[in-house]
């Protein structure tokens, strides 16, 4: 797999960054404009003439990247939304409204699961029992399933990637390409020091999330399927221990085992819903 980087020397990212790896993935595209709202990415690229995104950017207040791609869209083939979960959050409206339209545009959520850029603030997107800024004691609220959630608007594809399997991500890429219409990815980002892990260990904890089951990889084109490392894990006796994703991170400092068994039980949930979309879908 022959990925450019796209991020130039002295970029401003923090070590082990994965939107830094997660970029990488749309040098796969033919000219690429890509359109980024308020967040990590926003600082990481920088400002022209010292842009440090080797493509071209437009930088967009956060509610507003899905309604400005889809004007762009109109005049170019190759139009990437690249937002975070924050930006995803505060415009889920124009996100929503775009995908109802069947914009033809690519929208990627690079998810550190968080409000990260200012501050390790909760998002919708953040993990039971995570700590953040503004959950000190873990998240109590449930977590926001932002693919399912736009697999109900029947746009042509939708899947679910991770920065520890960039194979899988830059297939899903390169697929939603040739695909017309309005095209979803949910990437799985982890943070190193929103999560509090060391930053050499990015890709390491991205790929025990899908080896634990607690993150895991699908695609929908008209059927539904799980996919790469993930089809393994359906079986959940091939699993590794949920603890041994959990202990790594400093937010789950503290988890009891009652925490733990929550957590299992909201992921075998996730499987179960799942399993019932494949069979639906699928046999429909």
């Amino acid at each position: 797999m022959d990925l450019r980087c796209v991020l130039l020397p002295g970029n401003p990212s923090c070590q082990g960054c994965p939107h830094a790896i997660g970029l990488k993935a749309l040098s796969v595209l033919e000219n690429p404009i890509v359109v980024v709202p308020a967040g990590c990415t926003t600082i990481i690229a920088g400002f022209n003439p010292k842009q440090s995104i080797d493509l071209p950017v437009v930088h967009v207040p956060f509610a507003s990247a899905p309604a400005v791609a889809c004007g762009l869209s109109k005049a170019y083939d190759n139009v990437v939304v690249w937002m975070g979960d924050g930006a995803t959050d505060i415009g889920f409206s124009t996100l929503s409204g775009s995908a109802i339209r069947n914009d033809n545009i690519l929208v990627v959520v690079s998810d550190n699961e968080a409000y990260m850029n200012t501050g390790i603030q909760m998002s919708g997107t953040t993990f039971w029992k995570a700590k953040t800024t503004t959950t000190p004691a873990g998240k109590r609220e449930e977590k926001k399933d932002l693919a399912l959630i736009m697999l109900m608007h029947r746009i042509p594809y939708v899947a679910t990637a991770s920065v520890g399997y960039m194979r899988d991500f830059v297939r899903k890429v390169k697929k939603a390409s040739k695909i017309k219409g309005f095209k979803f990815i949910h990437l799985h980002s982890p943070c190193p020091p929103g999560w509090r892990f060391d930053s050499s260990k990015t890709v390491e904890v991205a790929r025990m999330a899908v080896k634990s089951g607690a993150w895991i990889l699908w695609e929908y084109d008209g059927s539904f399927r799980i996919t790469g490392m993930s089809r393994m894990f359906r079986d959940k006796s091939k699993r590794i221990p949920l603890t041994e994703y959990l202990r790594v991170q400093g937010r789950f400092k503290g988890l009891t085992e009652e925490d733990v068994r929550t957590i299992e039980e909201r992921i075998d949930e996730v499987w179960k819903l799942l399993d019932v979309l494949e069979n639906t879908i699928n046999k429909a």
